[in-house]
């Protein structure tokens, strides 16, 4: 398994080395020992959740207020257009974007550090996406930005076919800074 750092600052891809046969696969999706020769506690991720999306589904752009959360991602069925945005306002990637695609061929697991937005689309079927999250949800810290807003102005690759009430209801980019939209 590899680590490559990502555009964003502290954004990390483990990239495993997935071993074929006749057989199938045998792949290493995690390593505790590499994660925290790369700064990360592995210890300190606490819950676990899975969520299944059909093709076209858009679930973002999703964020923590407060202390923020770091997570782990994968797609460990199918595949998904995964999107980072940096809204960290000391850091010197804030407010760049990123994508990448998460599927159940490459393993790849991507570490969200906190004070990030995340959201994917499914591009197949059916997409499981699994997070490991380092803090228990608080409703109150939670923070969105619609997936369509103008100012971020994010490719999704696919029609959407399904988005949340509350993912649609989601405010502006501006709004979530404190300043007027343009």
């Amino acid at each position: 398994m590899r680590v490559e750092r990502a555009e964003i600052d502290g954004v990390l891809l483990f990239v495993p080395t997935p071993h074929r046969d006749d057989r199938g696969l045998f792949t290493r999706t995690f390593d505790t020992a590499l994660a925290a020769a790369h700064g990360l506690r592995p210890a300190a991720f606490i819950q676990d959740s899975q969520s299944r999306s059909r093709r076209g589904t858009i679930r973002a752009l999703h964020g923590r207020g407060g202390r923020g959360e770091a997570k782990l991602v994968r797609c460990a069925r199918g595949a998904v257009h995964d999107v980072l945005v940096d809204a960290r306002p000391d850091s010197a990637t804030f407010g760049r974007r990123m994508s990448v695609v998460l599927d159940d061929e490459a393993f790849v697991h991507l570490y969200v550090p906190p004070g990030l937005l995340h959201g994917y689309q499914a591009l197949t079927d059916q997409a499981d996406v699994c997070y490991r999250i380092d803090r228990e949800h608080d409703p109150a810290e939670d923070l969105a930005v619609r997936y369509d807003d103008p100012d971020l102005g994010i490719h999704w690759p696919l029609p959407v076919t399904a988005i949340s009430e509350r993912d649609l209801a989601a405010g502006s980019w501006a709004d979530l800074l404190g300043r007027p939209a343009g």
